[in-house]
């Protein structure tokens, strides 16, 4: 009896020494597998294919670690990451461009220590500029994102507007009234086509045109606030004049994105606010659907177009690096686990692993290891969208957020939540001028950005 309790008492004492072990090995990744955690988006159509494809490759080449990967919805995966990170305890990798905020966290994995020069020059020039924060590399880009105007080839054309000049040559805020009130219509049906569709919703459509201006951000790199400056009353007052001479429905103040992409598809407008090249796959994918029965409508065919600018001014594209953004969590896991996110990082941003969104989405490729990958394949998106999209990129001005820190990027934040998305929804609906509209983004700068 004696014996069984001493050997009971070594038995506790050897399995306490061997759980010590087993979870230093789990946090610093040396003798146990480490596991890193991946919060994705459905990037594109095959994505959740394409992951799934990358990650088993990655297993088989590094069997010591094992990436667990979530798929999260557009719609609720922000507010999930948010409450996350807010509580110290975010993925270890996310898909996202990086942001001010997150740096701010002291959670933000600074990836330089790990950029070897073969993986610095792997990127195409310019790219990993993209994803720094006040010059440091905070995320891998997979892909260069734009944004920019999607088209109803067909109306345009019924409208004589030479699409293929304007996708090469740009056009000034001007020239695209004139040309837009050309596609506004009565319809058949009773119905009403107009030049230009947006939504109340989102904020891009004020924050693109005033780029267009020359305001390149509310604030400068500086972190200087200037949506204070004449030229953000000028973008104002160039939208509202957008609805009042009937080349945007009067009801747009009411319209959500789903209901944007509905006129966009019902023929009701000649371009949609908000168009990226990927259209070219996704009206593609329409097409198929329409001919096989599963649904009615239009076949369209997609122009990609800039958005014009201020008179006077210059073409200025809205742009950037999308990818992946690396954590560390307040219960922080240790170096080699740090090291390990990197390497996932690396991994499902290069080659065919992330030149897969970067052709599904009709985009530039991030690294020449990508276009080595799709060397001599299909290319996706027509030539004509392709070749605007280049052209477009050319033209590209990067968020202020990649230089300002965390404060100033915060308070960009606020003003975007308590001014712009209230005031844009006024502007729409005529219950405020833009008179009004402008004195509220100054007083909210002042208030803000001191």
């Amino acid at each position: 009896m004696k014996w069984n309790k001493v050997t009971a008492i070594l038995l506790a004492a050897m399995l306490v020494v061997l759980t010590a072990c087993s979870s230093s090995g789990s946090k610093d990744g040396a003798s146990d597998v480490d596991v890193i955690k991946v919060w994705t988006y459905p990037v594109h159509g095959n994505y959740k294919d394409d992951i799934a494809k990358s990650v088993a490759e990655f297993h088989a080449k590094h069997p010591n670690i094992r990436i667990e990967y979530e798929l999260l919805t557009w719609a609720e995966g922000p507010k999930k990451f948010d409450v996350a990170l807010n509580a110290g305890s975010p993925p270890d990798i996310y898909y996202h461009g990086v942001s001010g905020q997150y740096v701010d966290t002291g959670l933000a994995l600074n990836l330089d220590p790990y950029m070897t020069a073969e993986i610095v020059s792997d990127y195409l020039p310019g790219v990993l500029d993209k994803a720094k924060i006040q010059g440091k590399q905070y995320g891998l880009p997979m892909y260069q994102y734009q944004w920019a105007w999607s088209a109803n080839q067909r109306i345009l054309e019924e409208a004589g507007i030479d699409w293929r000049k304007i996708q090469k040559e740009g056009w000034t805020w001007s020239e695209f009234k004139t040309e837009a009130k050309k596609m506004v219509k009565d319809l058949p049906d009773g119905s009403k086509q107009y030049g230009i569709v947006t939504d109340a919703t989102t904020t891009d459509f004020i924050e693109m045109l005033a780029r267009s201006s020359g305001l390149v951000d509310v604030v400068d790199r500086d972190g200087k606030f200037i949506w204070n400056d004449e030229r953000m009353l000028e973008t104002l007052k160039f939208i509202r004049s957008l609805v009042d001479e009937g080349i945007m429905p009067k009801e747009t103040a009411a319209i959500d994105p789903a209901k944007r992409v509905e006129y966009f598809y019902n023929g009701k407008t000649g371009i949609a606010s908000k168009g990226l090249p990927y259209y070219d796959v996704m009206l593609e994918t329409r097409a198929k659907d329409i001919d096989a029965g599963k649904i009615k409508g239009e076949k369209i065919e997609h122009v990609y177009l800039p958005i014009p600018y201020k008179d006077g001014g210059k073409w200025q594209a809205t742009v950037g690096g999308e990818g992946y953004v690396g954590f560390r969590q307040k219960d922080d896991k240790g170096e080699q686990h740090a090291k390990n996110t990197f390497l996932v990082m690396d991994w499902l941003t290069k080659g065919v692993h992330g030149g897969n969104s970067a052709s599904e989405l009709c985009v530039p490729f991030a690294r020449q290891s990508q276009i080595d990958a799709f060397k001599g394949k299909d290319s996706r998106g027509k030539p004509h969208n392709k070749i605007a999209a280049e052209i477009n990129q050319s033209h590209g001005v990067p968020s202020s957020d990649l230089f300002v820190d965390a404060k100033v990027s915060a308070s960009k934040k606020k003003f975007i939540e308590q001014a712009q998305k209230p005031m844009q929804q006024a502007l729409f609906s005529g219950s405020r001028t833009p008179e009004q509209i402008f004195e509220e983004f100054k007083n909210k700068g002042e208030q803000l950005f001191r």
